[in-house]
């Protein structure tokens, strides 16, 4: 999402009263502009909220760039999108050219939100609450385990029956990288996942996955667990250098599918069912993906199968 400087009056007050003042913004709202590194003085960052800026006074804002997304219901109140791979859920910094909020927002505004997040690989089904009601109800949707999931993986391996994975997990506090990694942890958090086999390949299986919990990774790490990673799974089975390749996006696509199997990670958020207000909502994905996994197994100079 790229952004600029805009400058604001000055009037020699507390930072956070201009923020109020020049954008007409509450104060928490004022605040969390300044908690997030936008706010500038005379080219130096503000951090105190109540520092008398007298100067040159810039805010950092971001303009909406959107490149088109696919909209699959909305209503007054939330809309269901279906979220490509390779595109980032929230924008990540200043130098995040892109992200699905350039979409929402330019839909919708900036009180729009996702309710829930999908990793930058994983496509498919993702929830936007549109105001702030919404916001609360699907928060609370989602915490109290109420919206039933499932999502689509293509992994290694032959998998012969249905299985299940109840392992707590945790943050890995060892891993020293640029990229949050969890661990399985009998300290950590509930964490519980059904697996269902939707077709079987030469090397490799289609599975329908149920979290039953919603943790960071869940899926990803109980499948690498259980010795069936994902296919284009690079976070977990690969060492810090190969995974600074990868975010980097200093390899070619051959030597990522080389690497990992596939241009990207092979797992979709299939299906979103919750009631709101009192009716029941049931999204399925109409994406062939079962195609696009297999495709994504493939390069131009490099086919694999």
């Amino acid at each position: 999402m790229p952004y600029k400087k805009i400058s604001l009056k000055n009037s020699g007050k507390k930072a956070f009263l201009i923020l109020m003042e020049s954008l007409q913004i509450p104060m928490n709202e004022a605040q969390k502009l300044i908690d997030k590194k936008r706010l500038f003085c005379n080219t130096k960052l503000v951090e105190e909220k109540n520092a008398i800026l007298n100067g040159l006074i810039e805010l950092i804002v971001y303009e909406n760039k959107p490149r088109g997304v696919e909209l699959v219901y909305e209503n007054e109140d939330f809309a269901i999108l279906e979220k490509p791979s390779g595109v980032l859920t929230h924008p990540n910094g200043r130098h995040c050219l892109y992200s699905l909020c350039d979409e929402i927002w330019h839909l919708w505004g900036r009180k729009a939100c996702v309710a829930h997040r999908l990793d930058k690989e994983t496509s498919g089904l993702i929830l936007v609450a549109k105001n702030k009601i919404a916001q609360q109800i699907t928060k609370s949707l989602f915490e109290k385990k109420q919206i039933y999931k499932e999502y689509v993986a293509l992994v290694r391996g032959k998998v012969q029956k249905q299985f299940s994975i109840h392992k707590a997990m945790a943050l890995n506090e060892n891993y020293d990288g640029h990229k949050t990694r969890m661990d399985i942890n009998e300290n950590g958090k509930e964490a519980f996942t059904q697996f269902e086999i939707l077709e079987n390949f030469e090397d490799c299986t289609l599975l329908l996955c149920k979290p039953f919990t919603g943790r960071q990774h869940q899926i990803r790490l109980h499948l690498f667990y259980s010795k069936y990673p994902i296919i284009g799974e690079y976070l977990y089975g690969l060492d810090k250098n190969q995974i600074q390749k990868i975010l980097d996006k200093t390899l070619t696509q051959k030597e990522r599918i080389q690497m990992t199997g596939a241009n990207r990670l092979c797992l979709h958020s299939q299906r979103l069912k919750f009631w709101y207000q009192g009716k029941e909502f049931d999204f399925v994905s109409q994406k062939n993906i079962k195609e696009e996994f297999l495709q994504a197994r493939y390069c131009e100079t490099n086919p694999l199968s």
